[in-house]
């Protein structure tokens, strides 16, 4: 699906895949974040993504409200809750203040817990 924007000179579509684009590099900013992971756990191992391919753990609904799955690999040490609020806090703004459209929810789903070397 996409998101659909009329006006009096036509139709904007915005596709999922940029907005997943844009939540995964507004969600990398966020402090205490490693990267990216792919949505699906192989043997329990949170598998982290390249820059290359930001919009593999982004998930986008857009049917009806806009609702965003981040799926993400944080730094060990760190205070998950207060980091996953920051990322839903950092993806809303990016995702509403590009698109214009209003983000309902941005669930965001820790894969994995690495070490900083």
């Amino acid at each position: 699906m996409s998101l659909a924007n009329k006006n009096e000179y036509g139709k904007i579509l915005i596709a999922d895949q940029v907005i997943a684009t844009i939540a995964g590099r507004a969600a990398l900013e966020s402090y205490g974040l490693i990267g990216m992971a792919s949505q699906k756990l192989q043997d329990g191992i949170g598998q982290l993504l390249g820059m290359d391919s930001l919009g593999k753990g982004i998930v986008v609904h857009s049917k009806g409200e806009l609702i965003i799955d981040v799926y993400v690999i944080m730094a060990y040490g760190t205070k998950i809750s207060q980091i996953a609020q920051n990322v839903m806090e950092q993806v809303r703004y990016a995702v509403e203040q590009t698109t214009g459209q209003t983000v309902g929810k941005v669930n965001v789903i820790v894969q994995g817990v690495r070490v900083l070397d």
